[in-house]
Parts: C-alpha cells; structure tokens; sequence
C-alpha cells in the first residue's frame, strides 16, 4: 500500500514518533481533485504500524483499528504530512495519535490509530 500510494517515511531521534509524507496526486485523490479520505487514513495506519514495528523486536505489530475526522480540504499538488505519537505502550496493544497536515502546516486529520503485538513463533 505504501509504495502504491507513494509514502515516504522518516526517522526521529524519539521512539515513540514517527513521521511519514504522501503527494495528493492520481493515486491519493478523489475523483473531485481533493485528498481521499482513505488514503489519509492509510497514510496514518502505515506511520503507527512503522512505529510500532520499530519498537517491537521479534515481533510483528499490525493495526487492529483506525478512526479519523478530516477537517480540511487538500487539493492535488499538495503534500501532507503524517506525525505519529505514541499514546499507550501496552504488551500486547499499541495506540498512536497522528495528525495529518498541509504543506503549509494546517491540520487535516486527526487519527488514532490501535496496532495489535503479535509473537511470531506463537500460533494466533
């Protein structure tokens, strides 16, 4: 999904954030010429899901649940910008806060993401 889409991701000297980056383009937008909802969740899901991977050794984290209000408009040409935090480190569950902004900083979606902590060598 994330190559599909064209996301860049970048590292922060802190392990509880991430940051990721996506052009509004063919691939991201609506038939209207404006920022897909879904594709701003998809950028937030895969921001969370690199964070949470990041953190985990040996284990494999997955996103169990996304839930987002878009609040602004971005029409092609744009980029947006996913910054992800980490709200809640459990053993098993993973919650993260990602706001999505313009290249001109203004907010356009707020996402929490929920990713799931799997052991690989333990059957599901």
């Amino acid at each position: 999904m994330s190559t599909a889409l064209g996301m860049e991701f970048f590292s922060t000297p802190e392990d509880d954030t991430c940051i990721g980056r996506m052009k509004v383009d063919e691939r991201t937008r609506q038939p209207f010429g404006f920022l897909s909802g879904g594709a701003s969740l998809a950028l937030a899901e895969n921001v969370a899901g690199i964070g949470s991977n990041a953190i985990c050794d040996g284990s494999v984290c997955v996103g169990i649940n996304v839930c987002g209000n878009h609040v602004k408009a971005v029409a092609e040409g744009d980029t947006v910008t996913a910054h992800g935090k980490l709200v809640n480190k459990g053993n098993k569950i993973h919650v993260w806060h990602v706001e999505v902004t313009n290249s001109a900083g203004e907010l356009v979606s707020t996402i929490q993401v929920t990713n799931y902590v799997i052991d690989p060598e333990k059957k599901l």
